[in-house]
C-alpha cells in the first residue's frame, strides 16, 4: 500500500472540486486500524462536502464517504485483527478526516465495527441510512407507538433514510403512509410495504401553517425537516411521536408549543454521527439479525467510486432515489 486511489475534494475559492487522485500511505490519518475499503455509499452529507458552504467538511482537502466496509489491513488494536470484515461510519469520516471513497482507510478502533453476519455489499447498502432508520424505528417504538395505534407517515420516503424505514416498519406490522415528491417511487415504495403513498407535505406549500391540524398519525418518521417537519407536527394522534433526522428541507422549524402541550407529542432527534461506540456495535448486530432490511437488493444499486460525483450531484438536487452503493475496490 504505498500508494493507492481516492476521490480527493479541494476547495478553490468558492468553488469545490472532486477528482481521483494517487495518495500515499502517509495522507491517511492516525488511528490504530487501517482497513481496505471494499464498499461506502452516497450520503446526502457527502453531497454537502462537495458544496460550497455546505457545512460538514472542516477543512479541505478531503476524501468524502461517511460510510465504509471492508477488510482489516493492520491493527495494532486487540480488537481487530488482519483479516477481519469491519464497516464504520459516522464520527468524522469523510468530514474531518479521509472517508471512504478511498481504496483504503485509517481509524481509531473505537470507531470500528465488526459486521458479523452481513456482507461488505450489505452493510455498505445499509450503511448510515439504514442505521439512521433503525434508530428511528426503534425510537418510536420506545416511546410506546405499537402497531394498533394507527398509521405511521415517513417523509422524504424515496430517500436513503426514508426507504429503509418503510421497510423495517411494515415488517414489524405498522400501516406505513410513504410520503415523497416522486411519483415514479410509488411503486417501489409501495413493494417495500407501503400501504399507501402521498405527495410531499404539506400538501399546499402556500397555506399558511396551522398550529393544530387534524389529527392523522400516530407516529412519523421525517427525514425532510423545516415546513414539512412543522405540519406533521401538527397531525400527529394525542401521544404521538415524531423522529426526525433529516433537513433537505431546511434547518428551521417554524412551529408553536400547541402540538406538545395540547396533544403530548414528543419531537425525538436521531442522530447516527456521535452515538458511542457499544449502543452502535449492538444495534448493527441486529441489523445483520432480526432488524436486516428485507429488500436491500430492491433500494440499492452499484456505482464505481470514479463515477461517483454525478451521482451527488443528483443527490444534492433531489433527483435521487433509494441507496447508491459505490464500489471502491476495482472502482477506481
Amino acid at each position: 500500500m504505498d500508494t493507492f486511489q481516492a476521490l480527493v475534494a479541494r476547495q478553490d475559492g468558492d468553488r469545490i472540486a472532486a477528482a481521483v487522485e494517487t495518495l500515499q500511505e502517509s495522507d491517511l490519518p492516525p488511528g490504530e486500524v487501517t482497513i481496505r475499503v471494499h464498499y461506502s455509499s452516497v450520503n446526502y452529507k457527502d453531497a454537502l462536502a462537495l458544496t460550497p458552504k455546505g457545512g460538514v467538511v472542516r477543512d479541505y482537502p478531503i476524501v468524502p464517504g461517511i460510510d465504509l466496509t471492508g477488510e482489516v489491513v493492520a491493527s495494532s488494536s486487540d480488537q481487530f485483527a488482519v483479516g477481519d470484515a469491519v464497516l464504520a461510519h459516522g464520527y468524522e469520516i469523510g468530514t474531518g478526516r479521509h472517508g471512504g471513497y478511498a481504496e483504503y482507510a485509517r481509524l481509531p478502533a473505537d470507531w470500528v465495527v465488526a459486521l458479523g453476519s452481513l456482507t461488505p455489499r450489505e452493510g455498505a447498502a445499509i450503511g448510515t441510512a439504514g442505521f439512521t432508520a433503525a434508530t428511528s424505528v426503534q425510537a418510536l417504538q420506545r416511546h410506546g407507538v405499537t402497531p394498533q395505534d394507527g398509521p405511521i407517515v415517513v417523509t422524504g420516503a424515496s430517500g436513503g433514510v426514508g426507504s429503509v424505514s418503510v421497510d423495517l416498519l411494515a415488517a414489524a406490522g405498522y400501516e406505513v403512509v410513504a410520503s415523497t415528491g416522486k411519483p415514479d417511487a410509488a411503486e417501489r415504495l409501495r413493494a417495500l410495504g407501503a400501504g399507501e403513498v402521498i405527495g410531499r407535505l404539506p400538501e399546499d406549500p402556500d397555506a399558511k401553517p396551522r398550529p393544530l391540524g387534524k389529527a392523522r398519525w400516530a407516529g412519523a418518521i421525517d427525514c425532510v425537516g423545516g415546513a414539512t417537519l412543522a405540519d406533521v407536527l401538527s397531525t400527529v394522534n394525542y401521544g404521538g411521536a415524531v423522529a426526525a433526522s433529516g433537513l433537505t428541507g431546511g434547518a428551521a422549524l417554524h412551529t408553536t408549543v400547541m402540538p406538545f402541550i395540547l396533544r403530548g407529542v414528543a419531537l425525538l432527534g436521531i442522530d447516527s454521527v456521535q452515538m458511542p461506540i457499544e449502543p452502535r456495535r449492538a444495534l448493527w448486530e441486529q441489523l445483520g439479525g432480526p432488524l436486516k432490511p428485507r429488500h436491500l437488493a430492491d433500494i440499492s444499486r452499484d456505482i464505481d467510486a470514479k463515477d461517483v460525483v454525478g451521482v451527488l450531484d443528483a443527490v444534492r438536487a433531489g433527483n435521487y432515489s433509494g441507496r447508491a452503493v459505490v464500489r471502491v475496490a476495482d472502482g477506481f
